[in-house]
């Protein structure tokens, strides 16, 4: 076990670093920041920041030497420097977990291997024929990179075929994953956790709503059946287990229109559907990451309200400083903003929590106090 009032390190400064910090800091840890950009929402409140390119391997290894036990926010933290420092501290999740799921075509070969439902997909390397892996899945098609993809960047839909040609250009030279369109129900996902001594947790199951590809609301309990519920915790449940999780993973899945349950992604970190957890569960998903990467037993995922998340983009800034006092006059409502200068469009500034009697209702006033928000 690694005590309260050890340090724990965080690779990667933003929004869900500072809630992890936040919440090691209730339980009496230190939290040391790793991020090569200066003043990064955790680095506001971490007790210290350290800023350099995560191929620093003389920064990094001073960096997990401070450290008790190292862990990261976000998966684009480049694996290999991770196999260099983990002998010199307690890495959650192991960098193996990171190198599967940062890499759309290392994960979906994952996902094939170890035979969990996925829709149909072709590899294409660099250079390969885009076109021919089109044609041998079949529009509709989903075309993505291989690397960095987040919030819909670097993927496109292709409907028909005169929009192949576009494709092509546009991943020309760039090694790629076409995926069969899933025409799906809804998408949900849920937020599993596991300690080194394999206890497991999953959280309600969340049903997400996108616009323009981000995240715009979380609704728990997924409106959807028992047996969709049930059969999305034990995907997450035993992905968490075959892939050896220590740590906290989001698991993105497509309810189809038959009551199916297909795994999308897998992301090894708290997850933006999972925010609702601070607010209307026992205990947040930032308290079960710290939990499990410090061998501390995990908590009660019990869900304590109905609850609906939503995100809060930089649009909301667009006629000048939000509204906030409309939230914050609501018993209801739950605000959490997270320290960034520079409001954007599609930028993730903040979010909001909405509890209820029931999900609908949280929906419904959720959709409405969002309104408000944005003018």
């Amino acid at each position: 076990m690694i005590a309260p009032g050890k340090t724990i390190g965080v690779l990667g400064g933003g929004q869900l670093g500072r809630m992890l910090a936040l919440a090691a800091a209730r339980l009496g840890y230190r939290v040391h920041v790793y991020e090569p950009q200066p003043g990064g929402p955790a680095s506001q409140v971490a007790d210290k920041e350290v800023n350099a390119p995560y191929e620093a391997l003389a920064a990094l290894t001073t960096f997990a030497r401070e450290c008790d036990v190292v862990t990261y926010e976000f998966e684009n933290v480049p694996a290999a420097p991770l196999k260099a420092i983990e002998g010199l501290t307690v890495l959650h999740p192991h960098w193996s977990v990171l190198e599967t799921a940062q890499n759309r075509v290392r994960e979906k070969r994952w996902l094939r291997d170890n035979n969990f439902p996925h829709a149909a997909f072709a590899e294409v390397p660099a250079g390969a024929d885009l076109a021919a892996a089109i044609a041998g899945i079949g529009l509709p098609v989903v075309v993505k990179t291989a690397d960095f993809g987040y919030d819909g960047k670097g993927q496109l839909k292709v409907r028909s075929a005169d929009e192949v040609p576009a494709a092509v250009r546009q991943f020309a030279g760039r090694p790629a994953v076409v995926e069969q369109f899933v025409d799906f129900a809804c998408e949900i996902s849920a937020v599993v956790a596991r300690s080194a001594n394999a206890a497991v947790r999953v959280f309600p199951i969340a049903e997400n709503i996108h616009k323009n590809h981000i995240l715009d609301f979380s609704i728990v309990p997924a409106r959807v059946e028992p047996a969709v519920a049930a059969q999305a915790e034990k995907l997450a449940r035993l992905i968490a287990e075959r892939i050896n999780l220590v740590g906290v993973m989001g698991v993105e899945m497509f309810v189809t229109r038959a009551g199916g349950v297909l795994v999308n992604e897998l992301a090894p970190r708290t997850h933006n559907s999972g925010h609702y957890t601070i607010d209307a569960c026992t205990t947040s998903q930032f308290e079960q990451q710290v939990r499990a990467i410090c061998g501390l037993p995990l908590g009660a995922v019990t869900l304590l309200s109905p609850v609906v998340m939503v995100n809060i983009l930089g649009e909301a800034w667009a006629r000048g400083e939000p509204p906030w006092s409309d939230l914050l006059a609501q018993p209801n409502v739950r605000l959490h903003l997270y320290g960034k200068a520079e409001p954007r469009p599609g930028r993730k500034m903040g979010h909001f929590t909405v509890t209820a009697r029931d999900a609908g209702m949280a929906f419904e006033l959720a959709q409405k106090y969002q309104a408000r928000l944005e003018g």
